[in-house]
């Protein structure tokens, strides 16, 4: 297992290198980042950027393998999976909350397998209980989320099981199931009956709702639970937040609006709760027992 930072020190350290970061590049993501709420999902087929892959390379790099889909064909995908997900549901308008969940984020990523993907966190303007990811460092959380976890522990655990999707391509693995079954070109040809000329973008909208309605495979979820406890305990973070997440998702009923995508498109929280403590056991337990920190207090400051 990959050493661990010490919990305190190595805390004090996030907190210390993310202001820099923030200083760095929080302001341009979220530029970058309304430009890609801006794309007209409906209408005329938007140009991709350079080396970046268009409606026909897409559909043939899906139906081949990994490998072919390098890092810059893997970042212009995520791009507009995440234009997707942001044509539905504006960015939050508090700017102190996202520039901390970015913060918080990026400094996360930097102990992942992959720290120099173009990485950007943002808080989407929703009530519901959710997170998602798209390939090449995109990473979105719901202020109804934010709202609901209990300290800073338990938001970093999200985060860094998020990550961990990320890091091991789980949407890139999906994306091409998906087109291998068929799936892809029919969705796509569905949408380009009613929309006319609009080749790339109704091809991310149809592939955006279907992965992000129906969900990963669940042993795509198991991995990310548990390399994410182990990438939030690295980042300096108590190893238990997510499964305090996970506690408190398990006390939400299906029927209940906030929580039912989230609960249909993850494996139930009891088994997930199984899993890492099978996982996990007691081998992590000296980097738990930090004091909590609440999420008001880090704004505050």
């Amino acid at each position: 297992m990959t050493p661990f930072m010490l919990g305190r020190r190595g805390l004090r350290a996030a907190l210390a290198t993310s202001l820099l970061l923030a200083a760095s590049g929080a302001p341009a993501q979220f530029n970058a980042l309304r430009l890609l709420g801006s794309v007209n999902l409906g209408g005329p087929a938007t140009a991709p950027s350079p080396g970046g892959a268009s409606g026909g390379d897409l559909l043939q790099l899906l139906s081949q393998s990994l490998e072919q889909i390098d890092e810059p064909k893997e970042i212009e995908i995520g791009r507009q999976l995440a234009a997707v997900l942001l044509g539905s549901k504006p960015i939050h308008g508090d700017m102190a909350l996202q520039a901390y969940v970015n913060r918080l984020g990026r400094w996360i990523s930097l102990h992942s397998t992959r720290p120099n993907l173009p990485w950007a966190f943002v808080v989407i303007d929703d009530d519901g209980y959710n997170a998602f990811a798209a390939p090449g460092g995109f990473v979105f959380v719901t202020k109804g989320l934010v709202d609901r976890v209990r300290d800073e522990a338990e938001l970093a655990g999200i985060l860094a099981h998020e990550i961990t999707h990320v890091t091991s391509k789980h949407h890139l693995v999906a994306l091409r199931a998906k087109a291998q079954a068929g799936l892809l070109t029919q969705l796509v040809a569905s949408q380009l009956r009613n929309n006319a000329g609009g080749w790339v973008s109704a091809q991310m909208l149809a592939l955006g709702r279907n992965l992000y309605g129906s969900g990963l495979d669940q042993q795509d979820e198991f991995d990310a639970d548990r390399n994410g406890i182990v990438l939030a305990t690295r980042a300096g973070f108590d190893p238990y937040g997510l499964a305090a997440a996970l506690q408190q998702l398990r006390t939400a009923t299906p029927d209940d609006p906030l929580f039912a995508l989230s609960l249909s498109t993850h494996p139930a929280p009891q088994l997930r709760l199984d899993r890492i403590e099978l996982a996990m056991g007691s081998r992590l337990d000296g980097f738990a027992g930090q004091p909590p920190v609440p999420l008001a207090l880090r704004l505050a400051r």
